[in-house]
């Protein structure tokens, strides 16, 4: 396996991304990390980077723009920017493309199947936002997060379950007006054109399920291929890494067809 480091996709902002790039592949997948919009990196992703790419993807790991220096839309204009330079740069693959991502990257992952048409895996990630805040005015936004939360592994992170104050921190951080609130909310962006999405959240973890219930009677009412999976206990994205995989993994495979290099 090739990996190449730092590439930049977006000269102007000057934002990198890395590739994991198998010997031989068939398919492209975008990999967006976690962070509540608010932390993270392309480099918290190599692990499972690693594992799609040895399962035949060519993957494209970007950097964006993070909160609160970044406010919505941001982290989604970057992540529209690195599947198009990333499409554009492998011709190969075209037709050939797919996403993935956690938490907040599993909302842009979300983001690319609507807008750009493309299968996409979302594990945990945040959907229910203008309308989940609107109904939860009493809830007082807080980081609740423990001081060393940005050195822990993502599989770490935000295991325990419910925890309102922060969900409504970290949207607000990222959205912290109505407007921006209504324009973050995926869901109005559904439409016929929207491509295959696969959802994941825990039965217990601390983003709400309303999200993925709203999405998919979305996809349902636009005739959009779509598969839900709900796992026991409190786990949150790469939380169930093992519960989640091996039905992701096929998911992507079925969807995304092979390019005919």
């Amino acid at each position: 396996m090739k990996v190449m480091k730092n590439v930049v996709y977006h000269k102007d902002l000057n934002l990198k991304a890395d590739i994991y790039q198998p010997e031989r592949f068939e398919r492209g997948l975008i990999d967006l990390h976690g962070g509540g919009w608010f932390r993270g990196s392309k480099e918290t992703e190599g692990e499972i980077a690693e594992k799609f790419a040895e399962a035949g993807f060519l993957v494209v790991v970007p950097d964006y723009r993070l909160a609160p220096e970044n406010l919505f839309p941001a982290a989604l204009e970057d992540t529209l920017a690195s599947f198009d330079w990333a499409y554009e740069q492998y011709p190969e693959l075209k037709g050939s493309w797919g996403a993935f991502g956690s938490s907040a990257g599993g909302n842009l992952s979300i983001e690319l199947a609507l807008q750009r048409g493309i299968p996409a895996v979302s594990w945990s990630g945040i959907i229910d936002i203008a309308k989940w805040v609107h109904q939860h005015a009493d809830v007082v936004a807080e980081n609740t997060q423990k001081p060393n939360f940005d050195q822990q592994a993502s599989a770490l992170i935000d295991q325990d379950g419910a925890n309102d104050p922060f969900y409504k921190w970290f949207i607000t951080n990222y959205a912290p007006d109505d407007q921006k609130l209504t324009d973050a909310t995926p869901l109005q962006r559904v439409s016929t054109k929207s491509g295959p999405l696969y959802l994941a959240s825990s039965l217990r973890e601390f983003v709400p399920l309303s999200g993925i219930y709203q999405l998919q009677k979305a996809l349902a009412d636009n005739n959009v291929p779509n598969e839900v999976k709900l796992i026991e206990g409190t786990r949150h994205a790469e939380g169930y890494l093992e519960a989640a995989w091996t039905s992701s993994l096929a998911f992507l495979k079925q969807y995304i067809k092979k390019n005919k290099a």
